[in-house]
């Protein structure tokens, strides 16, 4: 699991085909590596790689096919910047939300534009994926845990503050770009549970729907 607060802005070193998959190699930049193992977790742009592979300042990947059909990887090359965080522990700071590094999918930026010292980026989510991002609720974007300012649609739209911009690769953004997107956890549970008894094939469990639809009530009003 990841917080979604960037330690480091790293690079990819090398991009090496493994038949119909990829092995990345991943300079990390700042990120302290002191106590990475084979087998650890870093979520780089989002995505939970596992090391496979330690250098003095990097790491090798494995990326499946599966890691390919549904997040950015595909268009990384040599020098593309990414953003790194190592896993959290249990004595971590929770600083933005429980990440999971398991992309759900691709979006794209429509639109940037300045808002005082902010930028503001508007963001279009795969259709599938719409209805898990609300207003105020929590979206991982490339790896970085942000709060959703306003919803149309499938278009969403980001306040990014000046730290963000110069701590992660957001200030390299701009219309048409591509991103990794993760939405937040709890919203898929809420849609789990409304509809897990009947898409289980089993007796309906009227307490928890119950619960959940007066849990999303209340949110919404």
């Amino acid at each position: 699991m990841f917080t979604g607060i960037i330690e480091a802005v790293g690079k990819v070193s090398a991009v090496e085909p493994r038949g119909d998959d990829l092995r990345l190699t991943l300079m990390t930049g700042s990120l302290d590596l002191t106590g990475v193992a084979l087998g650890d977790s870093i979520a780089v742009n989002g995505v939970c790689l596992t090391v496979v592979e330690r250098l003095s300042d990097g790491f090798v990947a494995d990326v499946s096919v599966e890691t390919l059909d549904n997040t950015t990887i595909r268009r990384w090359q040599p020098g593309t910047p990414v953003n790194c965080e190592r896993a959290l522990t249990p004595s971590s700071r929770l600083g933005g939300h429980l990440v999971s590094g398991h992309v759900d999918g691709v979006g794209e930026v429509t639109e940037r534009h300045p808002d005082a010292r902010s930028e503001r980026f508007t963001i279009r989510a795969p259709a599938a994926l719409a209805r898990y991002i609300a207003h105020k609720g929590s979206i991982t974007v490339d790896g970085t845990s942000l709060t959703v300012n306003r919803v149309s649609g499938r278009n969403f739209e980001l306040n990014i503050v000046p730290h963000t911009l110069e701590h992660t690769i957001f200030s390299e953004y701009k219309a048409g770009d591509t991103v990794n997107l993760e939405v937040d956890v709890i919203a898929r549970y809420l849609e789990r549970l409304l509809l897990g008894d009947a898409d289980a094939g089993v007796t309906q469990n009227a307490s928890l729907t119950d619960l959940a639809k007066n849990l999303i009530q209340k949110g919404t009003s």
